[in-house]
């Protein structure tokens, strides 16, 4: 079966009904406290210790009655812009464009698509993809009662393709939490979102398998994408992304994200996010604005008869330990080199995509127990995480609040962890405004894009990068990132 060396070609993740979107920090002043605090949500509400009743079609109609109200359809608006060149003796001299615009002329154009979202408490918190508001300008929740708010996207989390909005209502009906780690192949799940603008669309599947990894083909280079699909046959199409997986007690267990498709269509296989990976990033959006990871520090392969031969292991079941990074945490517990990791917490770690899975769910500073097969004998380590710098500390999200520059006609932003790792940069301010018939919009430089030198002086800060944009004399030349990640310099 050829799928697994096919599959990203045919996996189509953005299942958007029309156009390209993309999630920006903040669009809409909703207030600037993210916290649940005392309103009843998905993270506060018990979840059920009851097994599944047995499923057939007769079945359905409890757990699709009590997810559709939770289930919302989310619309969202971008401006994109029609690049066209122009000849001009400054792109033969300078080799970066017109200093007086002539390079880059670029016409704007609406762009609009829609998805789906899960409220998660009662006070408007709603999960989706991040793939669904990915720098949306504009972005608009319809709920089931037909209600229709402006929403301000949180924060996102490019890695899990995750996302967290929020819309200004109370009382509203919210989905518990399951336990996708009780989730068994061949039970029943039900699909709930917005296909094709069809709203409230419910289909029912089984799960076919779990811990798919290598899904979602990043165009952005991820290095450390937090994969463990739940894979299933309920049919999902194009607007069913950000929406409901949902076991038969109507519990959330997954966000579907992907499908297996030639067409772009649903053909048989979809993936959703798991619920264990859903909670973590989606209480780490709205607690610290981005995602805690704690990082075992560990170069991993699973092992198999080939790889046990080879490295003599007395494991045939586990994930092979065959390096480690700077300051790893599991070498300064104690594991080795060619140690097979076969449990995490008390929990089988027979893939990699359990492993990280298992690891994903916690942040730096917390332990775990590993267990591991060492040349036939069984050991326990306790390791306590660290972040990707090699420490346990904790760092919220760094966006702050805007700065203005009226000589470019734009606001700045401070640079997130997220964006540093997306746009492979380690300075810069963020365009995260562009203003009418400013410098900007001239030169077609779009919301998102990075600025990160000003005259050849590297910015980190907004003020910083305003200040001398101030205390200009004649012209700016600027260098950064655009959204498309294409470097651009330009002389202003």
């Amino acid at each position: 079966m050829e799928i697994k060396n096919h599959l990203k070609t045919y996996v189509i993740i953005a299942l958007l009904s029309s156009g390209i979107t993309l999630g920006a920090y903040s669009l809409l002043n909703l207030g600037s406290s993210h916290t649940l605090g005392d309103a009843s949500s998905a993270f506060t509400s018990s979840v059920s210790n009851s097994q599944n009743v047995p499923g057939n079609p007769g079945e359905f109609t409890f757990a699709a009655e009590k997810t559709t109200p939770a289930v919302v359809h989310i619309k969202t608006k971008m401006t994109a812009r029609q690049s066209r060149q122009s000849s001009s003796p400054f792109d033969d001299f300078f080799g970066f464009g017109d200093p007086f615009g002539g390079r880059r002329q670029q016409a704007p154009q609406t762009q609009e698509a829609s998805g789906s979202g899960v409220i998660i408490s009662s006070d408007g918190y709603i999960v989706t993809n991040n793939h669904v508001v990915q720098e949306a300008e504009e972005v608009s929740v319809i709920l089931n009662d037909k209600r229709e708010f402006k929403a301000k996207v949180i924060s996102t989390d490019p890695s899990s393709d995750l996302a967290v909005i929020q819309i200004k209502a109370e009382n509203l009906p919210f989905l518990t939490f399951g336990d996708s780690d009780a989730l068994r192949v061949g039970e029943w799940v039900l699909a709930v979102g917005n296909p094709f603008n069809l709203e409230s669309t419910v289909t029912a599947g089984i799960v076919s398998a779990k811990g798919r990894q290598n899904i979602i083909d990043r165009d952005g280079g991820d290095t450390n994408p937090l994969e463990s699909f739940i894979q299933t046959d309920a049919a999902v199409n194009p607007g069913n992304s950000g929406g409901a997986l949902v076991n038969l007690k109507g519990e959330l267990i997954g966000i579907n994200t992907a499908i297996y498709s030639r067409t772009g269509q649903f053909a048989g296989y979809s993936f959703a996010v798991p619920v264990s990976i859903v909670k973590k990033v989606s209480s780490d959006l709205i607690k610290y604005g981005n995602v805690q990871r704690g990082f075992l520090g560990v170069s991993i392969t699973e092992v198999n008869a080939k790889l046990a031969e080879e490295k003599d292991l007395k494991s045939k079941d586990g994930v092979y330990v065959g390096g480690f990074s700077e300051n790893s945490a599991a070498k300064d517990a104690g594991i080795k080199i060619n140690d097979v990791i076969t449990k995490i917490d008390g929990t089988d770690t027979k893939s990699s995509s359990k492993l990280m899975e298992i690891v994903g769910r916690k942040r730096p500073g917390e332990s775990i127990l590993v267990t591991v097969n060492r040349d036939g004998q069984t050991k326990e380590f306790k390791v306590t995480l660290k972040n990707k710098d090699g420490n346990t500390s904790i760092v919220k999200g760094d966006v702050g609040e805007s700065t203005k520059s009226e000589f470019l006609g734009a606001k700045f932003g401070s640079l997130s962890s997220t964006d540093k790792e997306k746009f492979k940069v380690s300075n810069g301010v963020k365009v995260i405004e562009v203003l009418a018939d400013g410098r900007l919009e001239m030169y077609g430089l779009s919301k998102g894009s990075i600025i990160t030198k000003i005259n050849d002086k590297a910015v980190s800060d907004p003020k910083e990068a305003v200040q001398l944009l101030e205390a200009r004399k004649g012209r700016i030349k600027l260098e950064g990132v655009d959204v498309d990640g294409s470097r651009f310099i330009y002389v202003l």
